[in-house]
């Protein structure tokens, strides 16, 4: 396996013959595919198990899911070729690792929220690592730094930028010197296996503040037009020939506007061929969950429909959809994770909205982020549409590199 030079120090800077030897803690960010998590994977369960015998250690992401996925699944297969024996005990949450005869315990931990820091309250750890420690609440990461209480217990994160407020960034980024904590910014660059290529390819599929951010890796403010890459001038009719499946998106609203998005796919790209939209104030009057359901079933017509993906917060309306017979999912309303992926969506080609859908064209336009938050959001405003777009992209789509198989079908009733 070939390593950078940044990376090297990222693998030895724990070696009593290193010049980082004296340091606490280790902090890499930047750029996505940069190389940054992998290195210090193989670092800190060498260094656990050349320092340590029979300790406790946390190894934590934002959910326990997203870190097996994203670390451990890539991590483990390369430990076990350079002679460490593991074993995983999912039920635990736990991966018990031995090297050269010494054994040590690594616990699992998701850090979503503010509940989170009470998983990890009450043990010992004689070392932790952050994974996307960007991504936690505060309380989480300050608990889990308080649990390594063993000497020679050292703290290891990484991240991807996010906005210049972010406390991570002011507390460890800018303060890394005082902690006695090495800094260490990687860019793509610094990951041998990434060709120019494929540097080249994200480099096209970002724009705006996640290119900035994911392909620079800067710690930038979000700003401008949320979807600033977007023409929505140039929007295609909708294509002839068959669809091969459909979906309802919905952001449900009774005093704020209601938008409904039909999705069709088409030679693996899902075309938003049709909406409805229904704005109360503009109107002058409010729609019952009745009526709404009725404009749903006349947006679906004859089509089958595999689900409808609706806003979570809407209970009456997902009650009487499921009444009147719809296949319902609750949208996944990670606001900033859906608009990442949405924007990914759309500037691959993979999702495009036809120039039938001119109130989702018109918010596109209009769906910009708000400066004045101190923090990652979106102006509550033109983000109807935005809205039902989003629910449809992180529910129907995560995950997904090709278009999703339908399990089951809803046809109007």
């Amino acid at each position: 396996m070939k390593f950078s030079e940044k990376q090297r120090v990222v693998l030895n800077w724990w070696r009593r013959d290193s010049p980082h030897f004296h340091k606490e803690a280790i902090v890499c960010d930047g750029a996505v595919r940069s190389g940054k998590t992998l290195c210090m994977g193989l670092s800190f369960f060498l260094w656990a198990c050349t320092e340590f015998r029979g300790q406790r250690f946390g190894v934590c992401g934002k959910t326990i899911s997203s870190l097996r996925r994203n670390v451990l699944t890539e991590l483990l297969p390369k430990l076990r070729a350079i002679g460490f024996t593991v074993t995983e005990k999912r039920t635990e949450n736990l991966v018990r690792v031995s090297f050269r005869g010494r054994t040590n315990d690594f616990y699992v931990f998701g850090g979503r929220d503010e509940s989170s820091s009470a998983l990890i309250q009450g043990i010992t750890f004689a070392g932790i690592l952050l994974d996307e420690v960007a991504l936690m609440p505060r309380s989480f990461v300050e608990q889990a730094c308080a649990r390594c209480s063993v000497t020679g217990s050292r703290l290891w994160f990484n991240c991807n930028p996010e906005g210049p407020h972010h406390w991570f960034y002011n507390t460890w980024i800018l303060g890394a010197e005082k902690r006695e904590c090495l800094y260490l910014h990687f860019t793509m660059e610094d990951n041998p296996s990434l060709s120019k290529q494929i540097r080249e390819r994200y480099a096209r599929l970002y724009s705006g503040v996640f290119y900035r951010r994911f392909v620079l890796g800067q710690w930038v403010a979000a700003e401008g037009r949320v979807y600033d890459f977007f023409d929505a001038s140039k929007a295609p009719p909708v294509p002839s020939g068959e669809f091969s499946q459909w979906y309802i998106s919905c952001d449900y609203g009774t005093v704020n506007p209601a938008s409904f998005g039909l999705w069709g796919l088409q030679d693996g790209i899902w075309y938003r061929v049709s909406e409805f939209y229904f704005d109360s104030k503009r109107e002058m009057r409010q729609m019952t969950d009745a009526e709404y359901a009725d404009a749903l079933a006349r947006l679906a017509g004859s089509r089958p429909i595999s689900a409808v993906i609706v806003d979570p917060s809407a209970a009456s309306f997902i009650a009487l959809l499921k009444k009147r017979g719809w296949t319902v999912k609750k949208a996944d309303n990670d606001v900033l994770s859906g608009i990442r992926r949405t924007s990914d969506l759309l500037k691959s080609g993979r999702l495009v909205i036809c120039d039938t859908c001119t109130d989702c064209l018109r918010e596109t336009e209009e769906y910009i982020w708000d400066v004045k938050a101190g923090h990652d959001a979106v102006k509550k405003e033109h983000d109807h549409a935005m809205d039902d777009m989003r629910y449809f992209a992180a529910t129907v789509l995560r995950g997904q590199e090709a278009p999703v198989a339908a399990r089951s079908v809803c046809r109007r009733v």
